[in-house]
Parts: C-alpha cells; sequence; structure tokens
C-alpha cells in the first residue's frame, strides 16, 4: 500500500464530483451568480491551506465511509443541499468515473496526467476569482514537486493501492453503458487496441540476436488488436497539453446520467462486510478525520432562504425510489463523531461538532455506540 495515494484519490474524486454538480446545476436552471458561488465555495474549501497540509502528510487510506463522510462535507460546504439519495448517486458516479480512468491508464505515471486534467479543469472554474486562483495553483506546485520525481515503481503502487480501494464497486453507470465500456454486472470492458503507452513499440515481432549484439532473425506473430504507438508523451507542467484525455469532462456534452445498483452475489456480500469490520486503526483513523475535516472551513449562508436543494435525479419521485431500493451493502453510512467527553482534550473534534450542529441538518440519532472513540469504532 503507498503512502502517497490519498490526496491523488482526493483531488481526482472532487475533480468528478465538480463536473458533476457543474452539470447539475445548469440542468436545473440554478441562478448563475448562486451556482458560482457553489463551485466558488467548494473548491475554495477543498483547497483549505490547513486542510491540504493533512493531505500531503503520507498516510494509508482509510475506510470508504471516512472518505465519503469528508465529501458528503465538502458538497454541503456552499449554499446548495442535496438529499441522501442525490448524495449517493453523486459519490457513486465520481468513484466510477475515476475507476474507470485508473483502470484505462496507459502507464502507472498516467495517473498523475488524469490528476492534471482535474487540476486544469478546476482552474477554469475559478478563472475569474484570483484569490481562488492561487490556492489551486499552490496547490499544483505541491503535486509536481511531490509526485513528478516518483519512480515507475511508486507509481505502480499507487495505482494498485487504488485497484484495491475501488476492487467492491460495480455501480452501473449509464454513460458507460451506453457506450458499451462496462457490461451489466457493473464491470468495465477493457480494450484491447489502441494507443501504447509512451515510449513502448507496438507489439507483434520476435527478433533474435547474436552475441555480439547483431541482429540475425526477425519473426511476425498475430497479436490480435489493433495497437498504434502513442503520439507523444503528456506534459507533467503547470502549464502543458496532458495528451491523454481521461480526467476530462465527460459531461460536457449534455447526457443523462443514471445509475443502477448492480446485483450483488453471496461472495460479493459477504466480502463487503469482511471490508467493514472494525479496524484495530479505527481511533487513529477518526482522529485523522477529524484533523482533516476540522480544516474545513465551511460557509454558512447568513440567510438561510438563500440556499437550493440539488437533485441528481429526473423527479424527487425516483429520488426516494432510490433511497429505498439501494442495497444495505452498497449504504455510505456517515460516520458519526462525537466528542462530548474529549471537547477539553480535543478541541479540533469539538470544532467539527459545533459546526455539526450549526449546519441546520438533522441531528443525528442516538446510538448505543457510547460518547468514547473507541465505542465507536464499529460504526465505521
Amino acid at each position: 500500500m503507498s503512502s502517497r495515494t490519498l490526496p491523488l484519490l482526493f483531488i481526482n474524486l472532487g475533480g468528478e464530483m465538480l463536473y458533476i454538480l457543474d452539470q447539475r446545476l445548469r440542468a436545473q436552471n440554478i441562478p448563475a451568480d448562486k451556482a458560482k458561488k457553489v463551485m466558488n465555495d467548494i473548491i475554495t474549501t477543498m483547497f483549505n491551506k490547513k486542510f491540504l497540509e493533512e493531505l500531503f502528510k503520507p498516510q494509508e487510506l482509510y475506510s470508504k465511509k471516512a472518505l465519503r463522510t469528508v465529501f458528503d462535507r465538502l458538497a454541503h460546504a456552499s449554499i446548495m443541499r442535496l438529499n441522501q439519495a442525490s448524495m449517493d448517486k453523486l459519490y457513486d458516479l465520481m468513484t466510477m468515473a475515476f475507476k474507470y480512468q485508473v483502470l484505462l491508464c496507459p502507464r502507472p505515471k498516467d495517473i498523475l496526467l488524469v490528476s492534471f486534467n482535474h487540476m486544469d479543469a478546476i482552474k477554469d472554474f475559478v478563472r475569474d476569482t484570483p484569490s481562488i486562483l492561487s490556492q489551486v495553483d499552490e496547490t499544483y506546485r505541491q503535486l509536481i514537486e511531490i509526485y513528478t520525481p516518483l519512480s515507475a515503481g511508486e507509481f505502480q503502487l499507487i495505482r494498485q493501492t487504488l485497484l484495491i480501494f475501488f476492487q467492491d464497486m460495480h455501480i452501473r453507470v449509464s454513460i458507460f453503458l451506453k457506450d458499451k465500456v462496462q457490461n451489466s454486472n457493473g464491470r468495465f470492458v477493457l480494450p484491447t487496441s489502441g494507443p501504447l503507452p509512451c515510449g513502448t513499440q507496438v507489439p507483434g515481432q520476435i527478433r533474435q540476436f547474436s552475441c555480439s549484439g547483431e541482429e540475425v532473425k526477425r519473426l511476425q506473430f498475430s497479436i490480435g488488436g489493433n495497437y498504434t504507438s502513442a503520439p507523444r508523451e503528456g506534459s507533467f507542467e503547470m502549464f502543458g497539453e496532458r495528451v491523454i484525455k481521461l480526467g476530462t469532462n465527460m459531461y460536457s456534452v449534455s447526457r443523462p446520467v443514471e445509475t443502477h445498483m448492480s446485483g450483488t452475489s453471496k461472495n460479493s456480500a459477504q466480502h463487503t462486510k469482511v471490508n467493514t469490520a472494525p479496524n484495530p486503526l479505527a481511533k487513529e483513523e477518526l482522529n485523522l478525520l477529524a484533523r482533516l475535516m476540522g480544516g474545513m472551513e465551511m460557509e454558512r449562508p447568513a440567510n438561510t432562504d438563500s440556499g437550493f436543494r440539488v437533485n441528481l435525479f429526473a423527479t424527487d419521485e425516483e429520488e426516494e425510489e432510490a433511497l429505498i431500493s439501494r442495497p444495505e451493502e452498497l449504504s455510505y453510512e456517515v460516520i458519526n463523531i462525537q466528542a462530548t467527553k474529549d471537547k477539553q482534550t480535543n478541541a479540533e473534534l469539538a470544532k467539527i461538532m459545533g459546526e455539526f450542529g450549526e449546519s441546520g441538518d438533522p441531528a443525528p440519532t442516538a446510538s448505543n455506540k457510547g460518547d468514547d472513540l473507541l465505542a465507536m469504532m464499529d460504526g465505521l
């Protein structure tokens, strides 16, 4: 497992979230000033300096529920509100899009180019707001400084870590199904043709050399696909052509996007259950999550009437039906962070709980988890 995976996972999922929200805000004819405020507020929170300081520290990935909690907070960082079913769909679309991009990367290092495509798009969203743009540029510099010196082996470890994180996610997405890149069981179809990784030769030849290094024989064989050489390597600088299209906005063309729950087998459900079992490092994970969320500076609207709800479904009825019919093993229950006993010893947790209380959201239901950190780990 790579300790450098979390920033790339967060930035790429965040980029996909912004693509989806931008498309939905346009589709629902939200006034331009409100839509811009939502995008600006989310990007400001996403690239908050203290938040990123915690994010870029070398660390292991934590549970899907913990990551979902961060993105739930991020999506509600402005005046926009999402019901649970819409938030579930948003997170499904984000994760499946990035999973597909990771699978299709010609080289492990190209994950960084995918990240830069997302960063380029995020910069474009805030191009008219210099203060936010400077935050994004600073993160860009950090990405270049930390990741461009990494070896091919280190990028392979990052790719492997990401695929392990995504391996149990098989949500069907209408765009992928229509383009025939996803099967009805939610698994992706990987192409056997197309451009090769930069720096590799088109397969189909076996060459034999003498002891002196002179080529003495050449044989041809069928490769079972139509491969082409990569045109050139994409730019790993802040400005430049990435060449690779993975990570660009697939919602730029108006297309309805739906998600469908794949029927999970008994073995799949059991595998998911094993993965969500209590973690012996859960206390450390929760404290890390608290530090991350404590770094988020959330803006609450002064006038609650200015807020609005975004629905990722065609109708409210579809949204309600999706919530009822969602399989339990695919439910993302947001972690409930309680700090009643630790308010003095952990000011960051207390701050987070204070922000939850001011959000205007329904109060969490009482549970038998207990108030101390260790007793809450069963909920992870």
